[in-house]
Formats: structure tokens, sequence, C-alpha cells
């Protein structure tokens, strides 16, 4: 199906929209995306009502739509509404899933060099604590993901397989879809961490064929930090262990047993922030009527358009590889470190983030680097921006050398 691409009269209502746009270049998308002036409103809203009304009556009111959050959210990755947990942010959702699963000693977990440092170190907690092998699937020399050798790592003792689709701390892609029949053929789980995805890029976790995927709202999503939901296939929720529970996630409790609920709020607990889960609700939303597929083609646009400036600037290395690109650009600016860079260009009004080397610990130590400058592309952005980006990075490496 054709894609209409996002008009420039949209984009500058989309830029009206939000509020941030007027004050700053923002290219730090992957870090947390400026929100629609809608979802402040509707925060802060929610606030004041609580504040006039009390808490427990402020949600008695919103209950429809607080609960409609979670059909907005199974829209959003194709996912029954009883799939879908809210919770505080991606480590979180990813842990509650990670941590869920019982793992034996011999068990074995496969991994890529792009996993985040937080799913990094929950491998290395299960290695000392259960005793169980990791495998690290390395990128080929050209920087994509190699299915052969994911099949020829997988053994009968092959508990889980676990992706990070999108690093935090480079441009490149792992393509989880074509893993996810991997997976599905051997009958192994599989778990995605989509933190930078969501918002970015179409996510269909049946077309994934994922059995868990973590998601933040505060990144492409544009929803407010502490932030966001975890899905777990109807069919897996029962195999995971449940690592806290309250009166909410287990409501059905006598003296002598207990019995969770039977959908994926069972790894909720009651107490949570409803204003920023409106928030969040509104956030997806938004996406959802602009249309993911078409912030996609927007966001590789634009993507595409910063690597080919940045890399015909004189003294600028373009870091990113893989045949699958995304919305994050990394670079680096010979005779000034990656903070170095950030300071000045937020001195000019531009936001970009560094990446550190532990975000990303096996592809940085591999490609020899300590640090990169992120710069991170949303719909809302556009070519002048960019253009402002790349003329002050050409002065800056002029008054270096």
């Amino acid at each position: 199906m054709e894609i209409t691409p996002l008009s420039e009269q949209e984009i500058q209502q989309l830029r009206t929209e939000t509020e941030g746009t007027a004050q700053k270049i923002h290219f730090n998308n992957a870090g947390a995306s400026l929100p629609p002036d809608v979802v402040v409103e509707t925060v802060v809203n929610y606030l004041h009502e609580e504040a006039i009304n009390g808490g427990y009556e402020t949600e008695y009111k919103y209950d429809d739509q607080l609960n409609n959050t979670y059909e907005l959210v199974a829209r959003l990755i194709n996912a029954g509404k009883d799939e879908i947990a809210l919770v505080e942010n991606a480590s979180t959702a990813w842990g509650i899933a990670f941590n869920g699963i019982d793992f034996k000693p011999g068990d074995e977990i496969i991994t890529c060099e792009m996993e985040y440092v937080t799913n990094l170190i929950g491998f290395l907690n299960v290695q000392k604590t259960r005793g169980v092998t990791l495998k690290i699937i390395p990128n080929d020399d050209l920087g994509n993901f190699s299915l052969p050798a994911l099949e020829a790592a997988i053994s009968p003792n092959t508990k889980l397989i676990a992706m990070t689709h999108i690093s935090s701390t480079a441009g490149g892609m792992i393509p989880i879809v074509e893993i996810g029949k991997v997976a599905r053929k051997h009958h192994i789980l599989y778990l995605v961490d989509a933190c930078q995805s969501a918002g970015q890029i179409p996510v269909d976790v049946k077309e994934i064929g994922c059995d868990m995927l973590s998601v933040t709202g505060r990144k492409y999503l544009r929803a407010p930090r502490g932030t966001g939901f975890l899905f777990v296939r109807k069919e897996v929720q029962d195999k995971l262990q449940l690592l806290f529970m309250d009166g909410f996630s287990a409501p059905s409790v006598s003296l002598d047993n207990f019995r969770p609920r039977n959908d994926a709020r069972r790894f909720e607990l009651y107490e949570k922030n409803r204003a920023i889960t409106l928030g969040l609700g509104k956030a997806v939303e938004y996406a959802l009527n602009i249309g993911v597929d078409r912030i996609w083609q927007r966001v590789q646009y634009l993507a595409n358009l910063m690597r080919q400036q940045l890399a015909a600037i004189d003294g600028i290395t373009v870091h990113d590889f893989g045949e699958q690109q995304c919305g994050i650009v990394t670079f680096s600016v010979n005779g000034m470190d990656s903070p170095s860079v950030k300071n000045k260009l937020a001195q000019n009004h531009i936001n970009v983030s560094v990446g550190k080397a532990i975000s990303t610990l096996i592809y940085m130590d591999k490609n020899h680097l300590t640090s990169n400058v992120r710069a991170s592309v949303h719909y809302y952005n556009t070519e002048a921006e960019i253009k402002v980006m790349c003329n002050t990075l050409k002065a800056l490496h002029v008054s270096i050398v």
C-alpha cells in the first residue's frame, strides 16, 4: 500500500502543536522527544483535577479514558488489550519479563552485540546466580546481524533469544521479524527490547513473533517521562513468575492461597501516576492519528539527509553501519570529544546527546569507541534544522583547525 508522505503544511501544523520546536532544534528524540502540547495539557489538567477533587475521585471520573490507554497501546503494536501492562519505563518492562523466566543451570541465552546495558546486566546476573550461558551473535563486517550465525548458535539448551531492535548508540537495526521466525521454528522464548522503536517504526508483535516486548513512552512516542509498557503474549503469561504482587495484580485471595489476574495487568501494581498514564494514551493516539508508517517514512528521509550532509563535512566521521538504519545518527568530530561537541551545539540551541560506551558495551568495544555524538531526528524536525546543525559543526571544525 502506498504511503502518503507528510506534507509541509502538516509538518508545520505538528510543529505549531509542539511548543518546544519554537525554542530549540531538538535532535535528542532517542533520549526524550518533545511532547505535543495536548499531551502536556492532558497531564497538567488531570493533576489539577486531582488537587481540586481528590486522587481516587478523579481516577473514578476518568476510568474509561485510563482503560482506553490499554486499547490504544494494543492498537499501536497489534496486540490484545489483555496482553498489555503499563509500567514506568522500558527497563522495568524488560526486567519484569526477563526475571520472570525460570532459568536453570545450563540454560542458554542468545543475544546481539547491540544489546543495551540494562539487559546485559540482567544476562550477567543470571550467569552468576543461575549458571546460565550467554551467546553473543556479532554483526558482520558490513554491520548486519547474521541469521545463519543465530541458527548455528541454537542448541537444545537455548532458553531465550533476547534482542534490542535499535541500539542506544548506533543507527543500525536488528532484523527482529526474521529472528522471530527462527525463534518460532525452534519453539524458543523471544524477548524484544523496542525502547527506541515504538513511535518511530511500525511495530507489529504478531509479525515479529515475539513473546515479550518492552517499550518506553518518552522517546519516539513523545509521551511523558516515567511511562512505558510491556507486551506479554497471552499464552506465555502463566509461564512467567510474578516478581511482586498486590491486591490489584492478584485480586483473588484467601487465607491459604491467591490467584493472579487473567491478563497482563498481573505484572503491574495498583499505585501509579494516573496523570501520565493518560498522557501516554494521548501520545499514542497522536501517533496513530498521524500514522506510524508515515512517521517512519519521514524519519528515514531526515536521517538519511543528515548522514549525507554530515559525511560531506571535513573532519566528521559518521559511525552508522548496516543495511537497515533508523532515525538515530551517530558521529564524531576530529579533535574534539563528544561531550564538548554536545555542549557547543547546546550553546547554539541545538539539542543532541552523547552515546556512552557503557550503553552498548559490546558494540562500542568492538568498534573502539569510547563515545559518540548522537543526533536523533523525528518527524517534526526539518531540513532547515539539519542545515543549521551542519553549518554549526562546519564552523566548529574550522575553529579547531
